[in-house]
């Protein structure tokens, strides 16, 4: 089970550097806990602040977990620069394979591309264009503008026609730790999310977690 963490400071504290001191404290905790990826999810920050946020935030992680991965919200050129494993694109933003060279033109030839994706068709587009996996959601709660999908959504967006072997899918929305196996059920192969890993223990959330009974789709 892929576990992904998506940071927002925000939740965390109203004050800005008590919010930054705050999220870097939660990235360590991740990695130390074994999450399997981190989100830098800061879209608000100015590219200098994101990239300075970026560059602690990966220092952190391969002191605390060499294996967790960091993703950069939309910013390749963030992204590059800070020494992140890859970018986590918009589903409106550039396509994977776009991000992928421009990786190879820095000369990284294996970055690590997700995508959010909110319809059937979003996932396919993001498997032919060769993201490592995408997150699809909301499942279980609405935002502004999408409803939720529901289990049959996710359901359905990890039994599409797929590419052998199928790109991961991860479920996002309204997730915790017991409704979290209906997805892994439904074909998720893990579980993307902000409250669940910034509210309460990291490590005995991820320890819960772990604890489930895997997907059977591919691991990322």
């Amino acid at each position: 089970m892929f576990l992904y963490y998506i940071t927002d400071r925000k939740q965390l504290s109203a004050n800005e550097d008590e919010a930054r001191r705050l999220l870097l404290a939660r990235v360590r905790m991740a990695a130390a806990a074994g999450v399997d990826a981190i989100q830098i999810r800061e879209r608000d920050l100015s590219v200098s602040e994101l990239t300075e946020l970026g560059r602690r935030a990966v220092e952190i992680v391969r002191e605390a977990n060499p294996s967790t991965k960091v993703l950069i919200n939309s910013r390749s050129d963030v992204a590059i620069p800070c020494g992140a494993d890859g970018v986590h694109l918009r589903s409106d933003d550039i396509s994977p394979s776009e991000a992928r060279a421009i990786f190879m033109q820095a000369g990284i030839l294996r970055p690590v591309i997700a995508l959010s994706c909110h319809t059937i068709a979003e996932v396919e587009l993001a498997e032919g264009h060769g993201a490592d996996f995408a997150v699809f959601g909301p499942v279980f709660e609405k935002d502004r503008q999408i409803q939720g999908r529901g289990i049959a959504g996710i359901h359905s967006a990890c039994h599409r026609r797929a590419a052998k072997p199928p790109m991961p899918v991860l479920a996002l929305g309204g997730i915790n730790a017991t409704n979290a196996f209906e997805c892994l059920q439904a074909g998720a192969a893990g579980i993307a999310a902000i409250r669940l890993f910034q509210d309460g223990n990291m490590e005995q959330v991820v320890s819960k977690l772990r604890r489930l009974p895997a997907s059977h789709r591919s691991a990322i």
